[in-house]
């Protein structure tokens, strides 16, 4: 008798974390496009609109920890529904803000909605990003998977530029909060519809799926005992890992923050021109991560996990330290967006394998994991956020991408240090030679 060919629902649910990530990061780029009208009319200078911005890295930050304890202890499939409902309100919240209030009550309130929608938005990564591909898929696509995910936010920061910048002109800034804050309501219905923690737990995963996913490595556990969290902060590779993300994320963070308002004030565009020019790099930063998804998953599979891992990170990220020196000297403004372009994608070539070492590293704590990750990821959105205008307000603004450029020097550094085939002690995700081969 034939054997059943093994379902497809593990790319459905890829599907659905991918579209997740478009929603996210659309609901969270959202206030880099729309900060200079909202400046003006609220009566905030360049730095309390990085205070704004970088509330949100704060909140995003602080919370990827317990967002992804909580992951692990009562599945993604409940976090992320409950938490898809409150990006939605939180758009609609900054919307509506009173005119008539005072400056000093309207930089708080968009600093506590800013900071309440980074802790909202905090545990989704941990969840499709960690827990959503280490038990969905096979470890020979765990990158691939997490570079359609990334694909996912980076088209959707691309499509903020244009989307609102199109809005703000039409209908106003509030309307462009108003009027993307459903899409959230979208994802937390669709999410749990479909979604389920493990395999296991869908009705539509046959046995050959599920026998593909699982091979060579205990079934998958969905829930974590009190104090597993303590053997992830135990683990070194995690915490190298961690500081080699905050680093890299230094400049997405530039590039998050400040890239629109980069291109008008120092580039001299317009609003709507600066608006798909910002979007450039975000398109060639969703091709950076497929790329770098396929190419460690090759690797992968060839020379190990170790190799395949390292070589995708220094070669990706010291190219991207180049690229922001060179943009920061381009003389034309078209050229500058070129260089910035495959700047970004090349630091996104990297963005998945940071994401593939952590999930090999952690085993089955892998939500918790990337929890942490995140966690030095976003910090430094917050440190960023200010640090950067600045630096521009004291050297200006070639400077302040020389400076980063830095950050990515050091972060390709680090991956000399990363051994992405380290085994954890307790509950391994597989046994050592399915990794190390």
């Amino acid at each position: 008798m034939k054997a059943s060919r093994p379902t497809s629902v593990r790319w459905r649910i890829c599907l659905l974390t991918v579209v997740g990530s478009f929603v996210l990061y659309l609901l969270r780029s959202n206030m880099s496009v729309a900060g200079a009208p909202l400046s003006v009319e609220l009566g905030l200078s360049q730095v309390q609109l990085g205070f704004v911005l970088g509330a949100f890295a704060w909140g995003y930050a602080l919370f990827q920890f317990p967002g992804g304890v909580l992951a692990d202890r009562v599945g993604g499939r409940r976090t992320v529904t409950l938490l898809a409902l409150a990006w939605g309100a939180l758009t609609l919240a900054v919307g509506l803000l009173p005119t008539a209030a005072s400056p000093a009550f309207l930089l708080g309130a968009l600093v506590v909605l800013r900071f309440l929608m980074g802790a909202a938005q905090a545990p989704f990564f941990p969840v499709a990003g960690g827990g959503a591909i280490c038990n969905w898929f096979p470890a020979s696509a765990w990158a691939t998977a997490g570079s359609l995910q990334n694909a996912g936010l980076t088209f959707g920061s691309a499509a903020t530029g244009p989307a609102i910048a199109w809005l703000m002109e039409q209908y106003g800034w509030r309307q462009s909060f108003v009027l993307s804050a459903p899409t959230a309501l979208a994802v937390a219905a669709a999410w749990w519809w479909y979604y389920r923690d493990v395999p296991a737990e869908h009705k539509y995963v046959n046995a050959a799926e599920r026998e593909l996913i699982d091979a060579g490595r205990p079934p998958a556990s969905p829930r974590a005992e009190p104090g597993a969290w303590r053997e992830v902060l135990a683990n070194r590779q995690v915490r190298i890992l961690t500081v080699g993300y905050f680093c890299s994320n230094y400049v997405f963070y530039f590039f998050f923050n400040w890239l629109f308002i980069y291109l008008i004030d120092n580039r001299g565009f317009k609003a709507l021109e600066g608006g798909f020019y910002a979007a450039a790099p975000w398109i060639t930063g969703a091709c950076g991560a497929l790329l770098g998804g396929w190419w460690c998953d090759r690797m992968w599979k060839r020379r190990g996990a170790r190799t395949a891992c390292r070589m995708v990170g220094v070669v990706g990220l010291a190219l991207t330290g180049v690229l922001l020196i060179a943009a920061a000297r381009a003389p034309q403004p078209l050229v500058a967006v070129l260089l910035l372009s495959l700047c970004l994608g090349a630091q996104q070539l990297t963005d998945p394998v940071y994401w593939a070492a952590t999930i090999s590293v952690a085993g089955r704590r892998a939500s918790t994991a990337c929890g942490v990750l995140n966690t030095g990821g976003n910090v430094v959105g917050g440190i960023g956020a200010v640090l950067v205008p600045l630096t521009v307000g004291g050297a200006g603004w070639p400077v302040a991408l020389a400076s980063t450029a830095l950050f990515a020097f050091a972060a390709a550094a680090l991956w000399l240090f990363i051994q992405a085939d380290a085994i954890p002690e307790v509950h391994p995700l597989m046994p050592a030679p399915a990794v190390a081969v």
